[in-house]
C-alpha cells in the first residue's frame, strides 16, 4: 500500500492525464479513482473536493513548466538566446504527442468563473513565467516592454498551436520575437 506522499502523486498524475486528455468537467472522480488505483474514501482523505485536486494538477503544471523553460534557457549562453529558447522549449512541447494546449488556459476556461482558487492557480502561474520572462530581458539589457510582448508570443503560439493543431506555431513566433529582440536597443 502506497504511502499518502506516494497515493496523492498517484492521483494527481492519474487527474492530470484525464483532465488534460477530457477535460476537467468531462472527468468524474470515479474515473481518477480507476486510472490512479486508490480508493475513492483515500482520495477524499487526500483531496477533500476535485478543486483541490484541480489546484494540485496545476502545481505540478507549473513546476513541469518552470522546470523546462529554465533547462531551456539554462543551454543557451547569450542572453537574447535564453529569451529565444522559450520558443524551443515551446516547439518541442508542441510535437508531443497528445498536446491539447496549455492546461493553465483550459482549465481557466473551463472553471475560472466558478472558481476564484483555480483562477489564482492560474494567475500565479502566467505572472510567474511573465516575471521570469522580465529577468531573462533584463539580463539582456532590454526595455522592460520587450517582456510582456515575447510573453504574447508565447501564449499565442501556445493557444494557436492547440486550436489550429499546428506545432510551428511556436518556429513562428520564435521568428517574431527574434525580429522584435533584433529591433530593441539596450535599455539604457
Amino acid at each position: 500500500m502506497l504511502d499518502d506522499a506516494g497515493a496523492r502523486e498517484a492521483v494527481v498524475t492519474a487527474a492530470d492525464r484525464l483532465f488534460y486528455a477530457r477535460g476537467i468537467q468531462a472527468v468524474g472522480m470515479d474515473a481518477v479513482r480507476a486510472e490512479a488505483g486508490i480508493s475513492l474514501k483515500r482520495i477524499y482523505a487526500l483531496f477533500p473536493s476535485k478543486e483541490d485536486l484541480v489546484v494540485a494538477v496545476l502545481a505540478g503544471r507549473t513546476r513541469e513548466w518552470t522546470d523546462g523553460v529554465e533547462r531551456a534557457a539554462a543551454a543557451a549562453s547569450d542572453p537574447r538566446d535564453r529569451i529565444l529558447a522559450v520558443f524551443d522549449f515551446l516547439d518541442a512541447w508542441f510535437r508531443e504527442d497528445g498536446f491539447r494546449g496549455c492546461a493553465f488556459i483550459n482549465s481557466f476556461g473551463e472553471l475560472g468563473a466558478t472558481s476564484p482558487r483555480i483562477a489564482d492557480a492560474v494567475f500565479e502561474h502566467k505572472d510567474a513565467f511573465r516575471r521570469h520572462v522580465l529577468r531573462l530581458v533584463r539580463e539582456a539589457g532590454l526595455p522592460d516592454a520587450v517582456a510582456l510582448q515575447v510573453v504574447l508570443l508565447a501564449e499565442g503560439a501556445q493557444t494557436t498551436a492547440a486550436i489550429m493543431r499546428d506545432a510551428d506555431a511556436a518556429r513562428q513566433a520564435r521568428r517574431a520575437a527574434e525580429v522584435l529582440l533584433a529591433a530593441e536597443p539596450a535599455a539604457g
